[in-house]
């Protein structure tokens, strides 16, 4: 079965990292913020022993699926909170 509820947590918090980054926070507040929040809300570790589980199955599109998706969506929930940020604030 694919790891969707791993796949959206990661986005959020690609999404809140993005925003923190657009926002243009002090570094000590994205270091505390993103290392901390961003970090403890993402579960990649998770992701991993996912898509390690998924190959060891035999799943193997699954497993390059979840891959795959989990770098685009990530990249681009990043992206948009960026640009979210940079147009509420101006």
């Amino acid at each position: 079965m694919f790891p969707w509820g791993t796949l959206v947590v990661n986005a959020g918090a690609s999404l809140v990292l993005g925003v923190l980054a657009g926002a243009l926070v002090s570094s000590g507040t994205y270091a505390l913020l993103g290392t901390g929040l961003c970090g403890a809300l993402s579960t990649y570790s998770t992701f991993s022993y996912e898509t390690l589980r998924l190959a060891e199955r035999g799943w193997t599109f699954l497993a390059a699926a979840n891959a795959g998706a989990s770098l685009l969506v990530g990249l681009g929930a990043v992206f948009l909170g960026f640009d979210l940020a940079r147009g509420l604030l101006g």
